[in-house]
């Protein structure tokens, strides 16, 4: 877990104030995104694959809402980018950006997991 405004992975302290100081919550929070964000991201290189724009943003705009919850700086601007790649219609530059969204969503995981696990 980084600290705030490190740019990285989870801002425990922003996750907090989003749920109002309440860990049981934030715990809720993270076990549906960990169970959820795999099906996102398998919507997101399918829809890539059959270059279905439409599901490449509402794929990518849905992962970057949902760690937008965890100030997950990277990973927001990760899918953030693939987000505009839908919009604009463009696959050119999705191999690499979606390795950096992968990257950072298994960044982000270790140290979800690590919370629940405390």
């Amino acid at each position: 877990m980084n600290r705030p405004g490190s740019g990285e992975g989870l801002d425990l302290d922003a996750a907090l104030v989003r749920v109002g100081g309440d860990i049981d919550l934030l715990i809720e929070i993270t076990r549906l995104f960990l169970d959820e964000y795999p099906r996102s991201l398998a919507e997101v290189r399918d829809g890539a694959r059959r270059a279905d724009f439409a599901v490449v943003e509402r794929s990518a705009h849905g992962l970057k809402g949902a760690a937008s919850n965890f100030g997950a700086v990277e990973v927001v601007g990760a899918a953030l980018r693939i987000e505009q790649m839908g919009r604009a219609r463009t696959l050119e530059e999705f191999p690499t950006a979606l390795a950096t969204l992968e990257a950072a969503l298994a960044a982000l995981r270790a140290e979800l997991e690590a919370l629940i696990a405390r």
